[in-house]
């Protein structure tokens, strides 16, 4: 039983094994409706819960079309279901959790929570996002910008913005897949100094460059995300945008990088904002293909996890 709880926790060969499994069940898959079941069944008969304490789009479909897919059945649980840590223990939950279900996901606010999760349950957790990292966003990043540029080592990308809990599961990724990362924002809004470290300790290039055109010369991808919660209130977004205003990621910016530089985006967009229509709709952005391959990047974790 493996738990897939964030990049920098996994071996790198497993990581490896799990983006090429999703680039040859992408491929198996050409041209099947969406709907067809994959012929490969590696979850027939299994259930799989997904827990989601915060919304999400990408996420829930993602991972609920995933388990059909390979054959299994999903049941999806939001916070207001369980009353996760409230009434009854996180520990106490996943031990029962683990009686009725093969597979956890859970998308949550606090690191603590999936880490307690995991601790307790007999059986896989999977981290579908924490307010600190975002492993599931970018084992499918990795995979989109391979499918385009062919191996990410050896490649520059860099981070616009903020330095949030995607951002911080590019640098596990750049430490663990051998890439460089440059991040360009204000200092307010800097990554953590762990997650820094852990990536320059594997030997990977990460450089701090506060004037944007600067941190993008020779950038082989270009990444950018909202600049504010849903949950802030006006006056920190109001704040969040003067701050983050110059590091739009627009035409100007993308001509500084390589002619061939991609674009990336979690989604949502909000468009004029962290990044121009122009840019989003252009041809060097992927970013829905980045989408779609959270389905395929999901279902070799899940695979990894259950060892099948």
């Amino acid at each position: 039983m493996n738990h897939f709880l964030d990049i920098h926790k996994t071996d790198p060969a497993d990581l490896r094994q799990m983006i090429e499994q999703a680039k040859d069940m992408k491929q198996a898959r050409n041209g099947a409706p969406k709907a067809t079941p994959d012929a490969d069944q590696p979850l027939k008969n299994h259930m799989v819960a997904l827990i989601f304490e915060k919304p999400s789009t990408r996420t829930r479909v993602s991972f609920d079309v995933g388990v059909r897919q390979m054959g299994g059945e999903t049941m999806v649980l939001s916070g207001n279901d369980m009353q996760l840590g409230h009434g009854e223990t996180i520990a106490d939950t996943a031990r029962v959790l683990s009686r009725y279900v093969d597979m956890i996901m859970i998308r949550t606010f606090d690191e603590a929570v999936l880490e307690e999760m995991a601790e307790y349950a007999s059986v896989p957790v999977i981290n579908g996002l924490t307010d600190r990292t975002h492993p599931c966003q970018i084992m499918a990043d990795v995979m989109t910008f391979e499918e385009h540029r062919g191996p990410i080592a050896g490649k520059k990308v860099v981070w616009a913005g903020d330095g949030n809990n995607v951002c911080a599961s590019w640098l596990h990724a750049a430490g663990q897949f051998g890439c460089d990362l440059t991040f360009t924002g204000p200092v307010q809004l800097d990554p953590e100094m762990e997650f820094v470290g852990f990536a320059r300790n594997k030997g990977a290039q990460i450089t701090i460059e506060r004037d944007p055109m600067k941190a993008v010369e020779n950038a082989d991808l270009i990444i950018a995300d909202t600049w504010v919660s849903m949950h802030d209130a006006q006056s920190a977004k109001e704040r969040r945008h003067n701050m983050l205003r110059p590091y739009q990621v627009n035409r100007q910016l993308m001509e500084a990088a390589k002619p061939d530089a991609l674009f990336m985006h979690c989604l949502p967009a909000h468009r004029e904002e962290e990044v121009t229509s122009e840019v989003m709709d252009g041809p060097n952005s992927v970013i829905w293909d980045e989408a779609e391959n959270r389905l395929h990047a999901q279902k070799a974790v899940m695979r990894w996890c259950l060892g099948v």
